[in-house]
């Protein structure tokens, strides 16, 4: 009985060890978060919070609805996008006209047709 209970405390000891000693085997990785990752990464928080705002207006909700989809569907789209996806359209929104506004080009075009009209 004696080698019995000598054994197993051996055995014993032996797992204990593997078990504290598996945190030796694990390594740990860090890394230095630069400044430009750190701003990147609160300016698309504030990119997609954007979004999220924009969803929520009542002509947008109104939209989408008449679409078939709700705003609150739309918000769980905006959240599944990668951060690519969320600065494109946030760049395709930025680029729209609001409220009819002309372009440059477009205001060009009109001007030089009135002035063709007037001439003829």
């Amino acid at each position: 009985m004696n080698v019995w209970r000598r054994t197993s405390l051996w055995i014993v000891r032996i797992l204990i060890g593997g078990v504290f000693g598996l945190g030796l085997w694990a390594t740990a990785s860090a890394g230095l978060v630069t400044t430009t990752d750190a701003i990147d990464s609160t300016r698309m928080a504030e990119t997609r919070a954007q979004m999220k705002t924009l969803l929520q207006r009542p002509e947008l909700a109104a939209e989408l609805k008449s679409l078939g989809a709700s705003p609150a569907e739309a918000q769980a789209r905006v959240d599944a996008m990668t951060d690519d996806e969320v600065v494109a359209l946030a760049g395709r929104v930025a680029d729209l006209p609001a409220g009819g506004r002309l372009s440059n080009n477009e205001l060009t075009l009109i001007l030089v047709i009135i002035l063709l009209i007037l001439l003829l």
